[in-house]
């Protein structure tokens, strides 16, 4: 059970960070006015975004490395049990 924790917990953490995301540059679009154009915080939140996609990858690739060797062990476990006896 506590290899799906962190697996339970992702989709909470990224849509958190997203909305914190968004409403950080709402707030700054909207309070800063003419400082930063708004297609170059457009262009910044799209890199954000893609970058965002990318480490979701990496995060889904490595959370099915660990499930895949947690999967290993146990059956590893089991083979010693065998053998032991």
């Amino acid at each position: 059970s506590t290899a799906n924790a962190p697996e339970d917990d992702a989709p909470n953490r990224y849509s958190r960070t997203e909305r914190t995301a968004y409403g950080r540059y709402s707030r700054d679009a909207n309070s800063s006015g003419s400082s930063l154009p708004s297609n170059t915080l457009e262009k910044r939140i799209e890199e954000l975004e893609r970058e965002l996609g990318k480490e979701r990858q990496e995060n889904m690739r490595l959370m099915k490395v660990v499930q895949d060797k947690e999967e290993l062990i146990g059956k590893l476990k089991e083979e010693i049990d065998l053998l032991n006896r």
